[in-house]
C-alpha cells in the first residue's frame, strides 16, 4: 500500500489523533502561559528571584521527556495525567524567561508617567507594563509550543493521546506493510500541526500588537 492509499484509508483515524494532540498542546500552552507569564510577574523586579526562576525552568528541560513521563506513571497513572504535566513544565522555560526579559525591558519612564496619574501598582502590571511585553512574551509563546508538538509524541508511551500513537504503532511493527507510511504520517501530522500553530500566532501577533512595538 503506497503512503497516499494509507492516507486514503486512514484518514479518519489520523485526523481523531491529530485533533487530540494538537487539543492536548494548546490546552497545555495555556496553562503554561498563565503559570509562566505569573512567574515573570513575580519575580522580575529582583535579578536573585528572576535567575532563579529561569534556572529552575531550565533544569527541567535537562530531564530526558521520556525519563520524566516514566517517573511520573507510577504516581498519576497512565493516560492524560502524566502528558499535561510533562507537558506544561517543558513549555514554561521560554515563557517564564521572555516575560521576565520583556518586563524588565518596558521604560521606566512610562511606569512612572502611569504611577503619576494616580494609577494602581496591578493598573500600571496591566494596562502598561504586560501589554509593552506582550512582544517577547508571544515569542516565548510559539517557541514553547513548536517544543511541546515534538514532546507531545513520547506521551504515547504513557498511553497519551495524539499521533505519538500513530508512530509508535509503527515503530513496534518495523517490517510490517504499513510501518513506514505510519510513522510517516505520524510525523507529517505533527509538523503540519506545527506549522498552523506558527502561522496562527503570527496573526494573532498582528492583531495584538501595535505595529510601532512590533518586534522586527
Amino acid at each position: 500500500m503506497s503512503f497516499w492509499e494509507y492516507l486514503g484509508n486512514r484518514h479518519q483515524q489520523l485526523l481523531a489523533d491529530a485533533w487530540q494532540h494538537a487539543s492536548a498542546v494548546l490546552q497545555c500552552m495555556v496553562v503554561a502561559t498563565l503559570l509562566g507569564v505569573l512567574i515573570g510577574v513575580v519575580t522580575y523586579r529582583s535579578e536573585w528571584a528572576g535567575n532563579f526562576a529561569t534556572l529552575t525552568t531550565s533544569g527541567i528541560l535537562t530531564i530526558p521527556s521520556l525519563a520524566m513521563i516514566g517517573l511520573l506513571i507510577p504516581i498519576v497513572g497512565l493516560g492524560v495525567p502524566p502528558t499535561v504535566i510533562t507537558l506544561t513544565l517543558y513549555g514554561l522555560l521560554p515563557i517564564v524567561r521572555n516575560s521576565i526579559v520583556g518586563l524588565r525591558g518596558v521604560d521606566a519612564a512610562l511606569v512612572d508617567a502611569a504611577r503619576g496619574i494616580g494609577m494602581s501598582r496591578l493598573a500600571q502590571l496591566l494596562r502598561v507594563e504586560l501589554p509593552l511585553a506582550w512582544p517577547p512574551i508571544l515569542t516565548g509563546i510559539r517557541v514553547s509550543t513548536q517544543m511541546l508538538m515534538g514532546i507531545a509524541a513520547i506521551a504515547a508511551y504513557a498511553s497519551g493521546p495524539g499521533l505519538g500513537n500513530v508512530i509508535f504503532r509503527g515503530l513496534a511493527s518495523l517490517g510490517s506493510a504499513n510501518a513506514l507510511n505510519q510513522v510517516l504520517a505520524g510525523t507529517l501530522g505533527i509538523i503540519v500541526l506545527a506549522l498552523l500553530f506558527d502561522a496562527a500566532y503570527v496573526l494573532i501577533g498582528r492583531l495584538t500588537i501595535p505595529r510601532g512595538i512590533r518586534v522586527r
